[in-house]
């Protein structure tokens, strides 16, 4: 497991959709699973799940993606898991934290 988090300034839509934009461009097997949003008052939360297949570890690899923001004040939390291919202990990860990489690369670029 890697995770990036990071507080953020801008507008809500336009980050979400630099990030998505960012992770689907990244890699040519990466794939949007699902996602979900929830506005209240000012407040919004967006989630999103990815995959791509990690050639490095020979396996698929999931990235979670939450965007949370009240006006322009935002926070992400973006977390990968599955790159390991032990059976009760992680050996690597390398495919974690290339396809985190990848977004935090995005998230540099705000």
């Amino acid at each position: 497991m890697a995770m990036l988090e990071r507080n953020l300034t801008g507008n809500f839509d336009a980050v979400l959709r630099a990030l998505h934009d960012g992770v689907m461009n990244g890699s040519m097997s990466a794939s949007f699973e699902d996602g979900a949003e929830f506005t209240t008052g000012t407040a919004r939360c967006a989630v999103r799940m990815y995959e791509r297949y990690s050639w490095s570890g020979g396996n698929r690899v999931a990235l979670s993606l939450t965007l949370t923001g009240c006006g322009n004040n935002l926070h992400l939390v973006a977390i990968t898991a599955g790159g390991s291919q032990a059976t009760f202990f992680k050996i690597n990860t390398w495919g974690e934290e290339a396809f985190l990489d990848t977004l935090s690369q995005v998230v540099d670029n705000l």
